[in-house]
């Protein structure tokens, strides 16, 4: 994978919504992978004092759409909109920042299936996801479409 500097559009912090309360910040981004990053925060933690489940299937659904609609054209972007996800959770963590990776692995021109996990700041596996995703109409080529 090579890095790039990330859009500015892409730090949750310019985003809407749910992407701007979950607080990610993205460390790379290329064709077939993303990286984001989370520094968890009192919101991010379910009752029990841990990082919430929905949370991490909310994180892996964004890492694994991104890996497959990368747009290396400044201004534009892809998207797409999630068919099927599933989240499979194996640790805990309270704090400290956390990873989550995207890989996609199989794709026709609309359709595309990625994988990935969230680890801790030590390198623990928190979560597994696999997701099936649909390119939006208009985001099919690798020009997208505009912001």
């Amino acid at each position: 994978m090579s890095d790039v500097t990330p859009p500015e559009y892409l730090d949750s912090k310019d985003l809407p919504g749910f992407h701007k309360v979950l607080g990610y910040e993205q460390a790379s981004w290329a064709e077939n992978e993303a990286v984001i990053t989370v520094k968890l925060q009192p919101h991010h933690l379910n009752l029990a004092g841990v990082i919430h489940g929905g949370v991490l299937t909310s994180l892996l659904d964004i890492a694994l759409a991104q890996a497959g609609t990368y747009c290396p054209y400044p201004g534009r972007m892809r998207k797409a909109i999630t068919l099927s996800l599933t989240t499979s959770f194996t640790g805990q963590c309270s704090g400290g920042t956390i990873t989550v990776t995207g890989t996609k692995r199989a794709g026709g021109s609309r359709i595309f299936n990625s994988t990935g996990e969230v680890r801790d700041d030590q390198g623990n596996l928190l979560a597994i996801g696999e997701g099936t995703f649909r390119i939006r109409s208009g985001s099919e080529s690798p020009e997208g479409v505009p912001i």
